[in-house]
């Protein structure tokens, strides 16, 4: 699977990485800049510490979040927080023409601030009666699942948001082929709700949106391939 044809199915997702520490050693990354690209850091487990251009330190723990809208050019960087096993994703997602050399934002969310709609907790956009704080630039919603093993979970996605993906942090859920941890599907567009079930006890993210006409490619570092059976 080549960025060319699978990241044309993920606009404006361009990038997805998983980090999993597996309890070892973090060394973390040094101030590092982005442009024209917003970024959103997920922190399932453990925790990790951070710092940016705009003036922002802390250290942001288990189920929080770092959002950067980088637009014309920011530094961040982050590394060690509490000692054990730091888990999460980081996901990059295409600024509209009118953001990418606007001023950046940096906001960072302990999980005391993020909504829950059922098993999902809003990242980005709405669920339900959820909405999170942060403005996404584009229409979309991104939402973490956390779902004990033999638990369902069904999700309707918007009529409009035809670019649909999922990928599993922890354990493996049934959709109804399995994925297990570090595998990322990307579905046809379909009217219909997704149903998950946990193989076993499963952690996973859900990306969903507009079709953007953005110049990034999707690149991943999930084993990725192509899901045709929601169709």
């Amino acid at each position: 699977m080549s960025p060319s044809d699978f990241g044309r199915l993920l606009k404006p997702f361009v990038f997805l990485d998983l980090f999993d520490t597996q309890g070892g050693p973090f060394a973390g990354f040094g101030l590092h800049p982005h442009s024209g690209i917003a970024t959103l850091t997920y922190v399932a487990e453990g925790s990790v510490s951070y710092e940016d251009t705009n003036g922002a330190t802390g250290l942001l723990p288990a189920g929080g979040l770092e959002w950067m809208r980088a637009g014309r050019g920011v530094w961040h960087g982050g590394g060690a927080g509490e000692p054990g096993r730091t888990r999460g994703f980081q996901l990059w997602i295409a600024l509209p023409p009118e953001l990418e050399l606007g001023p950046s934002e940096s906001v960072y969310l302990g999980p005391e601030r993020i909504p829950n709609a059922g098993a999902a907790r809003v990242l980005l956009g709405s669920a339900g009666t959820a909405t999170s704080a942060i403005k996404a630039p584009s229409p979309m919603n991104y939402l973490a699942v956390r779902l004990k093993a033999g638990e369902r979970w069904s999700y309707q996605p918007p009529a409009a948001h035809t670019v649909l993906w999922t990928a599993v942090g922890m354990g493996s859920v049934l959709v109804p082929d399995e994925l297990q941890q570090g595998e990322l599907v990307a579905f046809s567009p379909s009217s219909a709700a997704i149903e998950f079930e946990a193989k076993f006890d499963a952690e996973f993210v859900l990306g969903l949106g507009c079709p953007a006409r953005s110049r990034p490619c999707l690149r991943l570092l999930l084993r990725a391939y192509e899901h045709r059976g929601a169709a």
